[in-house]
């Protein structure tokens, strides 16, 4: 009979984007979307630094292999997304790191996301210039 994988989810969401991370026993390997996380976003030493800050926090950055699926928004949206999931599935894998993860705001589901236009605006807020006459 086969052996069964240790591994643990966590679903991470930012403006619109959605992560699906799997946290596997390993050595530190990062991979999004079935690429390694530098040639899915390229040059951007920022977006690996809000990605693996979970994992900073708790000590956990050559304890784990980071497996991610994430769909919608862009890099920025997407990379705090993937937060959001390690940090949820860091809470799967011991139960103690809450605090660690709590105070440091990465459990916290960030609410902001675009307004919707209005009818009768050129945008949100944007409306036509105002004149009495």
């Amino acid at each position: 009979m086969a052996e069964k994988l240790e591994q643990y989810l966590g679903t991470g969401r930012r403006k619109t984007s959605v992560a699906r991370v799997y946290l596997r026993p390993g050595k530190g390997r990062f991979v999004v979307n079935g690429k390694d996380w530098k040639a899915y976003f390229g040059d951007r030493p920022e977006l690996d630094h809000v990605m693996r800050s979970p994992l900073r926090e708790t000590q956990g950055l050559t304890k784990f292999d980071v497996i991610v699926n994430v769909q919608g928004g862009g890099p920025a949206g997407q990379a705090g997304a993937i937060r959001h999931g390690i940090a949820r599935a860091l809470l799967q894998v011991n139960p103690a790191n809450r605090f660690a993860l709590k105070k440091a705001g990465y459990l916290t589901r960030d609410p902001r996301t675009v307004e919707r236009k209005k009818p009768g605006l050129h945008k949100a807020r944007k409306a036509s210039q105002f004149s009495k006459r």
